[in-house]
């Protein structure tokens, strides 16, 4: 009896082909050569380059949209694009949570779709609303009626709380069609996540190539309704693949979340216990000491009852508290790739801003769209990925002798590394364009096209790129793998919060650097005329601060300790 269902001798399957820990959709056992695997991850990655076309379809080239359509300046339309794709990112959070603790991924993902596709719908119908501002040639003096600003923005973060749902848990739903004791699975799951990224940034790609180019020159309703009809086609295709799911059989312990929880309130509780009591209480239990149980120790109070009392014997097991520990573990990391994201959160904000001012003419007829260009990021993960896994991992397996060549940490350093180069490469762009300007008199003519080719940020782009390749999808699997099993989606979700802190941090330093730059009648480093601005200093800034986090990072990452089962 699984689930309800009655399973009959016919429909036993062998037991050395069954996944253990996993049933299929009404709730049978599942075996290894007719679920899971590519089979069902070939739907998943499917559904996720549809939901990065139609979340970039938007991200991508917001600050045009605000700074065109809704009449908002530079500092402020960079400053909501940050609030929202923060908000984005933290979204996840509330989302995990739910998955993990009630409704399950699956349903979660249907879910948030609907949300999803709702937001889209709406956010479609808010640009296309007739107003008295469109009419209105000069955008930088009208904006449109306050009715259809509260309706955008409310569509813009009802497709948020979409994403918010859709995001951690797809990824997770993802993973988990691999199982990660089998050794032929365990491998296949290390590169889920870099063809995962592949998919998405291939998603990121067809969106920077058609729907800014529409967005653009032809219409916005357009462009924010393509993205729409995709992502219902995306729902369509994730429900065809339910045949083939595996899913993870809910535990009956009680909830993860409230299970980790408690070893933080009964260690509270147990401040006063000493060291000794503890040894004790391990001795008495029988618990071994290890290397895990040397950090944090404050955590094994929870091994006792409340005041170190013996009545009602131990509160929480060893598991709980190494459970505990392995949370803890992450936020050092978390915290030191703080400043990358907000490195990352300039490629949709500034640096399009920055390509807009220059020459964009390709051949007579065609001006690309300065959006666009964020499509080389894309391009160089596309590229580099398959490089990277089937040429560069080999090589590192062989000499290092681990499943995925490096570890996971060393990854996600190499990528900071190349994000610091990508931000020093971008202030001596900017230098040079705002020289191009001073040359032909161009400083007080916001207007006018600078002659420098856009071309000449692609190596910013590139680099941007690359250091995804290692970082991004290197974050992605370490949070997956270093948390307890119920909380993959929660894993994931604190990944996104990387993200979504990082644009809340990128706001809140655009306007401190702004109002500290423009003080005394001084001009902005922000200002709507780029040609007077100063981004390159900025680009600086952020070069100087990351160089200081990935300090901080080296250290922490020295003395990390993976969790046992981890294939690092």
């Amino acid at each position: 009896m699984a689930n309800g269902v009655t399973i009959s001798d016919a429909d036993t399957p062998f037991l050395g082909n069954v996944v253990e820990g996993s049933v299929d959709y009404k709730g049978r056992p599942v075996t290894r050569s007719k679920s899971g695997g590519w089979r069902s991850a070939s739907f998943i990655i499917g559904v996720e380059v549809a939901e990065r076309f139609a979340y970039y379809g938007i991200a991508s080239n917001l600050i045009s949209y605000l700074t065109g359509p809704l009449g908002q300046s530079v500092a402020s339309a960079a400053e909501n694009v940050n609030v929202w794709s923060g908000t984005a990112s933290l979204l996840p959070l509330l989302g995990a949570f739910i998955a993990d603790s009630y409704l399950g991924r699956y349903r979660t993902i249907i879910i948030s779709s609907v949300l999803y596709i709702l937001g889209l719908g709406f956010l479609t119908l808010s640009t296309v609303l007739p107003s008295s501002h469109s009419d209105c040639q000069d955008t930088a003096t009208c904006s449109p009626p306050k009715f259809q600003i509260i309706f955008f923005f409310f569509s813009l973060y009802l497709v948020a709380i979409g994403q918010g749902g859709h995001k951690p848990c797809v990824q997770a739903f993802g993973a988990d069609q691999f199982d990660a004791q089998d050794p032929e699975e365990s491998k296949a799951k290390s590169s889920f996540f870099n063809w995962w990224y592949f998919g998405m940034c291939g998603g990121l790609f067809m969106t920077l190539c058609i729907l800014n180019y529409v967005q653009d020159n032809l219409s916005w309703g357009l462009g924010f309704g393509i993205p729409c009809i995709v992502m219902g086609l995306a729902l369509v295709v994730f429900l065809l693949g339910s045949f083939t799911y595996r899913f993870c059989q809910s535990s009956d312990e009680k909830n993860p979340v409230i299970r980790i929880g408690n070893v933080f309130i009964n260690a509270a509780r147990n401040w006063q216990t000493t060291t000794s009591a503890i040894s004790v209480e391990q001795e008495v239990q029988g618990i071994l000491p290890h290397e895990g149980s040397e950090q944090f120790k404050f955590l094994n109070k929870a091994l006792l009852a409340p005041n170190g009392s013996k009545e009602n014997g131990k509160i929480c097991s060893i598991d709980e508290v190494e459970e505990a520990k392995a949370i803890l573990r992450l936020i050092p990391i978390w915290t030191t790739c703080l400043v990358y994201a907000i490195v990352f959160s300039q490629s949709t904000t500034l640096f399009t801003k920055q390509g807009a001012t220059m020459d964009r003419s390709l051949g007579s007829n065609f001006e690309v769209p300065a959006a666009s260009l964020q499509s080389f990021i894309s391009l160089s993960v596309v590229i580099f990925i398959p490089i990277y896994d089937r040429i560069l991992v080999p090589i590192a397996r062989a000499i290092t002798g681990k499943p995925s060549g490096i570890t996971m940490l060393q990854r996600i350093g190499t990528g900071i590394f190349l994000s610091i180069l990508s931000m020093v490469v971008a202030a001596i762009i900017e230098k040079k364009r705002l020289q191009t300007a001073l040359e032909h008199g161009l400083v007080d003519m916001p207007k006018a096209t600078v002659p420098m080719s856009i071309c000449w940020l692609i190596p910013q782009y590139i680099l941007f790129g690359i250091s995804d390749v290692f970082t991004m999808v290197g974050l992605q699997e370490f949070f997956y793998d270093q948390v307890p099993v119920e909380l993959k989606s929660i894993g994931l979700s604190l990944y996104l919060s990387i993200f979504g802190i990082g644009s809340f941090l990128s706001s809140f330093l655009i306007s401190v650097t702004e109002n500290i730059s423009g003080k005394d009648g001084q001009i902005s480093w922000f200002s709507d005329n780029l040609n007077q601005a100063h981004l390159d200093y900025f680009y600086w800034v952020l070069a100087v601060l990351s160089t200081i986090a990935f300090t901080a990072y080296l250290y922490f990452s020295r003395s990390y300790m993976y969790n046992k089962s981890s294939s690092l």
